[in-house]
């Protein structure tokens, strides 16, 4: 296992995601394995692993991934944002389905844990009120981190996790690599195309 201080803090080149790049992958959040919060300390949404939605998937490289989630949070939900006030008249906004967040995820086994069965569990970089079972994500992929490794503790499991988090943290903090204002507010204004992250979800 690498040692963490020999890791670079941001991957990926200063011009954007290169190919195969940007890749997508949507649905709605399982329950998991229950690990997250409660022995890492790190929550984690889980989505389907199914080549059927997602056809990339099965040959992709288990390891740990980073870009952005969009969450189309239920109205009920504390940390949904609320819709601009103003005249009744004002056109409606495609993105207040959803709200933007960063992420890092894995693909993978989790060889710590000994998994029989791949899994996509996704670490959104934001602190909730309240759990989102059975919201709608989208994801963003946009660069790979690292391969997935075993660990001999937990502690160094959560360690690599950590600088997981910075390493997508500090790459996204790039112009290339932001999405537009207007469609994150708060976030630095950038010029990654994420329109896809936040078209209306169809109504059935």
């Amino acid at each position: 296992m690498a040692e963490a201080s020999s890791r670079p803090l941001i991957v990926g080149p200063e011009s954007g995601p290169e190919a195969p790049f940007p890749l997508r992958m949507e649905g709605k959040v399982i329950s998991g394995f229950g690990r997250g919060s409660k022995e890492l300390g790190i929550p984690t949404a889980n989505l389907p692993v199914s080549s059927a939605l997602t056809p990339w998937i099965d040959t992709a490289k288990s390891g740990v991934y980073f870009g952005y989630a969009s969450l189309a949070l239920p109205t009920s939900h504390p940390d949904r944002t609320a819709p601009p006030t103003g005249s009744g008249s004002a056109p409606a906004q495609p993105h207040l389905d959803f709200q933007i967040y960063p992420m890092v995820m894995s693909i993978g086994y989790n060889p710590f844990y000994k998994n029989t069965v791949r899994s996509a569990e996704v670490h959104v970089l934001h602190k909730f009120s309240a759990d989102f079972y059975d919201a709608h994500m989208r994801l963003l992929i946009l660069g790979f981190v690292r391969e997935e490794l075993d660990y001999t503790s937990l502690e160094a499991l959560v360690a690599d996790i950590n600088l997981d988090c910075d390493v997508a943290r500090n790459s996204l903090d790039r112009v290339a690599w932001a999405p537009a204002a207007a469609l994150r507010p708060g976030g630095r204004d950038g010029k990654l195309d994420a329109k896809w992250l936040v078209e209306p979800l169809e109504r059935k």
